[in-house]
């Protein structure tokens, strides 16, 4: 993997520098994110590093970053030790640290892959999370994640930009607010350059916002949405994949239907999400677009 150091002093915006840090670039229909390899966890990353690095403009950029962990050498991964070798430790782009990122896992696990660090097709390919161990499996729609399935809350609003509009509360190891938008109104107007607004209550540490509209069937799923997102801790994203997997699953409770395939379009792309009892596999492209080495402070 190469080597790398936390060099001396700190940069003029007193994030302390990195030196010679091996990276790679990847994303899941266009979320798209930071890729450290660390297996040994020696790498003494902070916030402030992580948002210098996903930052758009003085960094790679990216809605969040991935460190490549052995689950052995992290604290909170040690327990998953003997189900899932690699830990995907996940921060948002602020630098604050999140329990689950469905297009992340997909993307890390094609970062296994092609860098050699499991074999494939291994049929068996498991990464630990914060929210527990994923299955990564070949699916047509591309690599797809096996996360738990959404679990729906009760009602809840967000208030966008002088709006306020109904949603319900989904978790999905992470939290989200759905929001359906009215009748034939196109997610595509709405103005998400601020964080919606969410009852601290219901939502203490934030939540992923989700806003869904009714799209033109696709072949192969029972329901077609379109889909835009805010994340916690990053902005507005060009796809979100337990967004996705939130939105299917409360699109599929208003037809009075627990599982099922949803085709969900995203300013990045097309996720398609199969919900079953067991998991929620949520499918679609995942792919690394650069590597080198990087120089911070």
């Amino acid at each position: 993997m190469g080597q790398h150091s936390v060099a001396e002093g700190k940069g003029t915006d007193g994030v302390i520098g990195i030196d010679g840090v091996p990276f790679a670039k990847g994303h899941g229909a266009g979320n798209d994110f930071v890729i450290l390899p660390d297996p040994d966890g020696a790498l003494p990353l902070t916030a402030a590093q992580v948002a210098a690095l996903c930052d758009r403009r003085r960094g790679i950029g990216g809605d969040g970053l991935l460190r490549v962990v052995r689950s052995a050498k992290h604290p909170d991964a040690v327990a998953m030790a003997g189900e899932a070798e690699w830990f995907m430790d996940y921060w948002n782009a602020d630098g604050t640290q999140a329990e689950m990122c469905g297009n992340g896992v997909r993307v890390f696990a094609r970062y296994l892959i092609e860098s050699g660090l499991v074999g494939w097709p291994s049929g068996d390919l498991r990464v630990a999370t914060r929210s527990g161990v994923v299955p990564v499996r070949d699916d047509a729609a591309g690599l797809a994640a096996g996360l738990a399935p959404p679990r729906l809350g009760g009602p809840a609003t967000a208030a966008v930009a002088g709006r306020e509009l109904d949603g319900v509360a989904v978790d999905c190891g992470n939290p989200h607010l759905v929001c359906a938008l009215p009748d034939a109104e196109d997610p595509a107007v709405l103005d998400l350059t601020a964080a919606p607004t969410l009852d601290p209550e219901t939502f203490p540490t934030g939540a992923n916002v989700e806003f869904v509209a009714a799209a033109e069937p696709v072949d192969g799923a029972d329901l077609s949405v379109r889909m835009r997102v805010h994340e916690r801790g990053v902005g507005e994203t060009l796809s979100c994949g337990s967004g996705a997997c939130a939105v299917a699953a409360a699109a599929l409770a208003d037809t009075g239907r627990d599982t099922g395939v949803v085709a969900v379009h995203v300013p990045g792309g097309r996720l398609t999400v199969t919900v079953a009892d067991e998991a929620c596999w949520l499918a679609g492209p995942a792919v690394i677009v650069a590597a080198g080495v990087v120089h911070l402070g």
